[in-house]
């Protein structure tokens, strides 16, 4: 046994496989929004084009996963497992709500219009929420759909129909 502090510090450290797949994750997209980025024009500070704020964000992902990447390398945190073990089972369903959600906004927006889109889309994420009844994903529903009509719409002036074909827009 070494008596070096070095080695103290890092006893009982695994690799954390948990943080080295979400680095590996957020390194492999913000290289891809970042190249995706470089496609249209950047531009510069002062007369940013398209890719500006991709490739921006890209860079940045891309930092923030190398960091966590090597914090995974580097071993969890003992306390750590016993944090992750009381989390308990990964929420499929609650996940699969969601990115449910986003794919109905995005498959229904144009036939469908923007207020009853934003409606049944913040609906099913609320009900993704541990504890959310219905009544309250109504509400909640409800309220960001009117405060998104009026930033949106009434501010930003963005051109989508509130209601679609489908519903005699």
């Amino acid at each position: 046994m070494s008596n070096d502090p070095a080695s103290s510090r890092t006893a009982g450290r695994r690799p954390g496989v948990p943080d080295m797949l979400a680095g590996g994750t957020f390194v492999v997209l913000g290289l891809a929004f970042a190249l995706g980025g470089r496609t249209y024009g950047i531009g510069s500070t002062q007369a940013m084009g398209p890719g500006f704020v991709p490739f921006v964000l890209g860079v940045i992902l891309t930092v923030l996963g190398a960091v966590i990447t090597v914090q995974g390398f580097r071993g969890g945190n003992p306390h750590d497992r016993e944090a992750a073990a009381e989390r308990g089972p990964v929420p499929w369903v609650r996940g699969g709500m969601l990115v449910g959600g986003i794919v109905f906004f995005g498959a229904t927006i144009e036939e469908l219009g923007l207020a009853p889109t934003l409606f049944v889309t913040t609906f099913v994420a609320a009900l993704a929420c541990r504890g959310v009844s219905p009544l309250k994903a109504l509400g909640i529903s409800v309220g960001l759909t009117v405060l998104c009509l009026g930033i949106f719409v009434g501010l930003l002036q963005l051109r989508l129909p509130l209601l679609g074909d489908w519903l005699g827009g």
